[in-house]
């Protein structure tokens, strides 16, 4: 029986830069730092309160998988203040919340352009 989802993927071309984005500006805990090959490394991050972890794969300039949306969906007990939170550290958004029937939600970018959806609970 298949439990939860344990690990997804972001791409990215600068594993350092975007370690310092997802635990300085979002918050993230950093759990796994390791070698991977000859020129990557192994980074596991982890939401405050998630269980499911994110990796941030490296992989070479004009990836194909670079700077789309994401298909990865963060949650917040509160968006506005969330946005609000992020905005002022520099994490750009593509809009201000909106709200729709189903809730609120926004999207915003790593450094490598990658879109995420912050939508609430």
């Amino acid at each position: 029986m298949i439990t939860h989802v344990k690990l997804v993927s972001i791409v990215v071309t600068d594993q350092d830069k975007s370690l310092a984005f997802y635990t300085e500006k979002l918050g993230f805990k950093l759990i796994v730092d390791a070698p991977f090959d000859k020129t990557a490394r192994w980074i596991e991050l982890q939401p405050p309160q998630g269980q499911t972890r994110v990796v941030l794969l490296k992989v070479k300039p004009g990836d194909a998988r670079l700077g789309s949306l994401t298909n990865i969906v963060f949650t917040s007990d509160d968006v506005e203040k969330t946005y609000f939170d992020l905005k002022v550290k520099g994490v750009r958004f593509k809009e201000p919340p909106n709200k729709q029937p189903w809730g609120l939600f926004t999207q915003f970018t790593d450094p490598d352009g990658n879109v995420f959806v912050l939508a609430s609970q």
